[in-house]
């Protein structure tokens, strides 16, 4: 078995995705990376994925697919991973050298030990085209370092910072044992693939250091604010499948539903914000109904963010309510690394 299966979703990747691969590679036979090619056609994505596969046996293996989306490439490496752990790393995205080695040690004296870890934490940087300095996500105030926890010992996640995509690495088995099934032709799925299996997580692992390299500049990228904008049927579908997706009152873990909660909290506000950023009244509809569905759905849960502080700011009118607006905006600002 492997240590770790990396998976690669690739759609008309051909500008970058080399750059993303060749850091992987370093991983060697520790590694499996999964080249997924979701339907490429504008460009040679499918022929890189093949060379890489002939020129890095056993380490490198080419998928090719129908397109499906993101969310179906993730589900593509899920199924094909031979990996104890898991990870997803798009493919504009890359990892940093030496962060990879001190993970792949961390990954592999859990797969050779007595202990269960169910998930790594690590830090993530917005690489942002023409920004001088780089933020770095850490989770330095909210998780121990270093120590294998249950969510009973995690500390205070504040507003604005969240586990995302980039921060994790799962372990297969759990995942799979989650039920996780992304749906296919939807953005923002990673949100989905970060928030579903939650419930399932019993043991995790803070490692502080520097490893995902998030690239944040393309005019094109899911996460533009004006491509979000565009696509805010996409943000109130994933949404609702994560309102769908768990019943909190069955979270045994008081820490991880309050944090669960929270992670709905700023779904909820980064769909209404881009709805008023939007300025039409179509998209003040949807706002409007997304916020109906929360109440019919779990109407204490509606009460609790529809009266929290940023749920306010979004549903209020008049100058108070505008006030609150721009500081969720500020926060889903950073929650997406869009400008």
């Amino acid at each position: 078995m492997k240590l770790l299966t990396i998976a690669i979703p690739c759609y008309n990747s051909e500008a970058y995705m080399r750059k993303c691969i060749d850091s992987l590679l370093p991983g060697g036979d520790q590694v499996e990376i999964l080249i997924v090619d979701d339907g490429s056609f504008k460009d040679r994505t499918g022929e890189i994925a093949d060379e890489y596969e002939k020129k890095y046996p056993g380490i490198c293996r080419a998928i090719h697919q129908e397109n499906g989306g993101h969310g179906e490439a993730v589900n593509a490496g899920l199924r094909e991973a031979t990996g104890y752990f898991f990870k997803v790393v798009d493919s504009d995205d890359w990892v940093n050298a030496e962060a990879y080695q001190e993970v792949l040690k961390v990954l592999r004296s859990f797969a050779e030990g007595d202990q269960t870890l169910d998930m790594l934490v690590t830090n993530f940087v917005y690489e942002k085209q023409g920004a001088k300095h780089k933020r770095v996500i850490q989770y330095r105030t909210a998780l121990p370092k270093g120590k294998l926890i249950t969510w009973d010992e995690v500390k205070v996640f504040i507003l604005g910072q969240y586990i995302l995509m980039h921060s994790v690495v799962y372990r297969t088995e759990m995942l799979r044992e989650s039920g996780l099934n992304l749906p296919k032709h939807t953005f923002y799925v990673d949100n989905i693939f970060v928030y579903h299996p939650l419930p399932y997580v019993k043991t995790l692992y803070y490692l502080d250091v520097n490893f995902y390299r998030y690239f944040i500049g393309r005019a094109d990228q899911s996460v533009n604010e004006d491509v979000m904008i565009g696509r805010i049927d996409q943000q109130v579908l994933v949404t609702k499948l994560m309102l769908d997706c768990c019943d909190l009152s069955k979270v045994k873990s008081r820490k991880l539903r309050h944090y669960m909660v929270r992670y709905l909290e700023i779904m909820m506000i980064i769909a209404s914000i881009l709805a008023i950023r939007s300025g039409t009244e179509e998209n003040m509809a949807k706002k409007k109904e997304l916020w109906h569905y929360l109440r019919k759905k779990n109407f204490p849960l509606f009460l609790r963010l529809r009266w929290g502080f940023l749920g306010q700011g979004t549903n209020l009118p008049g100058k108070g309510g505008r006030k609150v607006s721009i500081g969720a905006y500020k926060i889903t600002q950073k929650f997406y690394g869009f400008n």
